[in-house]
């Protein structure tokens, strides 16, 4: 660290602040536009993002054109929290100028690497300073000062590229990795509406589509399904739905995990918020049903229509807009579980919800969705499990994007400090 020394960013870049608007005007020429969103939602700015056109005077080309080797940063915004966000320009674009409420920072090369410096502006501690300096009471932003005075830590130039490339490579990482899971969830829509509008012959084999083989299927009120088919109301092929909305248990620090519509995401649970409840409350509290492995939880409200199963026959408790459902001998609970999360049924669901400020839904009007399924069991199972395949690409994907993110932010903190000298190995990347 003592070879480190800080100085304010004002040294280290030309700070320009833009006055470029969205509008389009006669006699300006037409330029692509980095916005706002450019900056706040990407960490590079490269050609292969869709910028917006627009138009700029000659003046404004010439002091806000964006090149390779500059920092934009997001300048106010309507929290404070979103204020100080940098992205770095690594390709040239041609002529892509900054947009209003950004930043423009023209690095001086000779003294800081572009990329770290970026790395530096989206650092916890500089996160701290922005929110310390932030002004406005419905809207909050940087003064040009606060820019300018903004001290940044840093070694000499070369140690600057190294550790610039090493966060670089872990970011192109993190992309990849995203890239996929963004492939797989495509993959699993298209999978998703074939299985579910064709189904599975037991020769393994989807059905042909409705155009080629009319004579496979049937018209019903929802639609054309496989004659092997049944529709029915949800609640004609459950045994019993474990409703705990309207009560609010006391939380603790400790004790039985308690799952809210928080925790229920699309296909999985997720550990956060971590809520709790009384290991000595937990049998009063669910006297209305203890569920199963395998039980289908359906969101009612914020969000509405999530669906997941209970992963696990480990206590947990269950309260606020969440609904336990438990399905008959006539229906697989995985089949049930991707039957709820189809387009189709998620509309109905919509049509069916009301409420002003967050859509939700009666657990009287959710008995009434009506839903398509095989009557034989072993189909649905296959459908089912042909799904969890690609869940399970998915998931994989997902587990290793959020390590990479936990490797990052270590990273950021010992390599962008000074205080741990570290040779990090190259994060790896699940291939499909």
């Amino acid at each position: 660290m003592s070879e480190w020394m800080t100085l304010p960013l004002s040294v280290l870049a030309d700070i320009r602040v833009s006055n470029v608007d969205k509008k389009s005007l006669l006699g300006e020429k037409h330029v692509l536009l980095c916005n706002y969103m450019d900056a706040y939602a990407n960490d590079y700015i490269r050609s292969d993002i869709t910028f917006m056109e627009a138009t700029a005077s000659l003046a404004e080309i010439a002091k806000f054109k964006v090149e390779a080797g500059d920092v934009v940063i997001t300048k106010d915004s309507e929290t404070p929290d979103d204020i100080g966000i940098p992205a770095v320009v690594t390709e040239q674009v041609e002529n892509l100028v900054c947009g209003y409420h950004l930043a423009l920072l023209k690095t001086r090369q000779e003294l800081v690497d572009p990329i770290f410096l970026c790395k530096q502006l989206g650092s916890r501690t500089a996160a701290r300073y922005f929110g310390q300096c932030a002004a406005g009471s419905t809207r909050y932003g940087l003064s040009n000062g606060a820019l300018a005075n903004l001290p940044i830590s840093m070694p000499k130039l070369p140690k600057q590229k190294k550790i610039a490339a090493v966060l670089s490579s872990i970011d192109t990482a993190i992309e990849k990795t995203e890239a996929l899971i963004a492939k797989y969830q495509q993959i699993k829509s298209g999978l998703m509406h074939d299985l579910f509008t064709r189904g599975v012959l037991p020769n393994g084999q989807l059905r042909p589509p409705l155009e080629q083989a009319p004579e496979l299927y049937q018209e019903t009120e929802i639609g054309w399904i496989p004659r092997e088919w049944s529709v029915s109301r949800v609640e004609n092929v459950l045994t019993r739905i474990i409703d705990y909305r309207g009560k609010t248990p006391e939380k603790t620090v400790s004790g039985i995990p308690l799952i809210t519509a928080k925790n229920v995401r699309m296909g999985y649970i997720d550990s956060e918020p971590r809520e709790f409840i009384a290991e000595s409350g937990y049998a009063n509290w669910m006297t209305r049903g203890i569920p199963n492995k395998g039980d289908v939880l359906f969101t009612t409200e914020a969000p509405l229509g999530n669906v997941a199963q209970v992963p696990s026959s480990d206590r947990v408790a269950f309260a606020q807009r969440v609904i336990i459902l438990q399905p008959s001998g006539t229906i697989n609970a995985s089949f049930l579980t991707y039957q709820l999360m189809t387009e189709s049924t998620q509309r109905a669901i919509a049509r069916l919800a009301s409420g002003s400020t967050a859509l939700g839904i009666k657990q009287s009007e959710f008995r009434k969705i009506k839903i398509a399924f095989p009557d034989d069991l072993f189909e649905q199972k296959e459908i089912a499990q042909r799904v969890q395949v690609i869940d399970g690409l998915m998931n994989k994907q997902q587990n290793a994007n959020r390590k990479l993110h936990s490797q990052k932010l270590g990273l950021m903190h010992d390599l962008l400090t000074g205080n741990v000298p570290v040779k990090p190995a190259e994060p790896e990347v699940v291939d499909a």
